[in-house]
């Protein structure tokens, strides 16, 4: 019987998320590149197996990804599905582009005017009168750099926040909250801001525990929910790149206790951060169909605890 997939409301908002959600990176090309008929198969795969959350952003292949999702979505009830986009990048012309991608270059701009711009260039982009969630895009170190970081953070904090509360208190948006790989933005934020919603990518996963019991315990004390992306770790669970890094010989013992155990390490991946309460809806990222079914169908398997536990001893902490 193929497994269903269930809604959670997030935190104290009105938006009930499928459990699984959607991330539409992949598609606008970020890997690799995905024509257009590649890309609305990997959406309606997703959407004939249940998934009704659906994540994208300016950054995904520089407008490429919106135009796409909008697309997709146009004809469909907006009360059916839940959609989230960022903010914080703009979009700009640029001099040159690669060949098949979107003529753009991409600017940072954390501020009350940076903000409601990127906002309702999104809503052109995806050709829809509405995004249920609004998450800021890469406020952290990681991606900036320390001093970047350091220049933009203020800005969000003095106006960038007050235009997140606008959208939201005048309906045009249901919720907003961070979306970053980054713990010490999480914390930073946190402290100073009351978001509706956290989504980490990498950092709370089968391999990456780094988001920490601190991020954890502030969330669950302001009930903040989480969305997790990045569940594989950029594939690296799946994939052995080669590098022989932290990660690899982590994803290498990961793989291991699948293996002895005759458990797939893909269904243990997107089954882990289900299993805490406070995540309302683990990310998928492929754009491959194949991928996105198997990925749901793994919900379905039975993985006794003395496995979880085996694959904690073996995670990054």
């Amino acid at each position: 019987m193929p497994y269903i997939i269930r809604k959670r409301r997030l935190g104290n908002t009105s938006l009930e998320l499928s459990e699984l959600g959607y991330g539409c990176a992949a598609i606008g090309g970020m890997y690799r590149s995905v024509n257009r008929a590649e890309a609305t198969e990997a959406l309606t795969a997703a959407w004939e197996a249940g998934i009704r959350y659906f994540d994208t952003a300016p950054g995904y292949g520089v407008g490429i990804s919106e135009r796409i999702v909008g697309d997709f979505l146009r004809d469909i009830r907006p009360d059916d599905y839940v959609l989230s986009t960022k903010v914080g990048k703009l979009l700009k012309p640029a001099k040159s582009a690669a060949t098949g991608s979107m003529p753009f270059e991409i600017t940072f701009d954390y501020s009350y005017d940076g903000i409601m711009r990127s906002y309702e260039f999104s809503l052109a982009r995806l050709g829809l009168a509405k995004i249920d969630l609004l998450l800021v895009d890469d406020l952290d170190p990681q991606t900036l750099g320390l001093l970047e970081y350091r220049r933009h953070f203020p800005k969000f904090l003095d106006s960038g926040i007050r235009a997140m509360e606008e959208l939201r208190s005048s309906g045009d948006i249901a919720a907003f909250g961070l979306g970053v790989s980054d713990v010490g933005a999480c914390i930073d934020i946190m402290q100073r801001v009351k978001l509706d919603c956290l989504l980490i990518n990498g950092r709370y996963t089968l391999l990456d525990r780094t988001v920490g019991t601190r991020v954890l315990g502030m969330c669950r004390q302001s009930a903040t929910p989480l969305i997790v992306g990045s569940l594989f770790n950029s594939g690296t669970l799946v994939r052995p790149t080669g590098n022989m890094d932290e990660i690899d010989f982590i994803a290498n013992r990961a793989r291991e206790v699948a293996t002895t155990a005759g458990v797939d390490i893909a269904s243990a991946a997107t089954q882990f951060p289900l299993r805490d309460e406070l995540v309302t809806s683990a990310i998928l990222g492929s754009a491959r169909p194949s991928r996105i079914r198997a990925a749901i169908a793994g919900l379905s398997d039975t993985i006794p605890e003395t496995v979880w536990t085996q694959f904690s001893s073996s995670a990054k902490n």
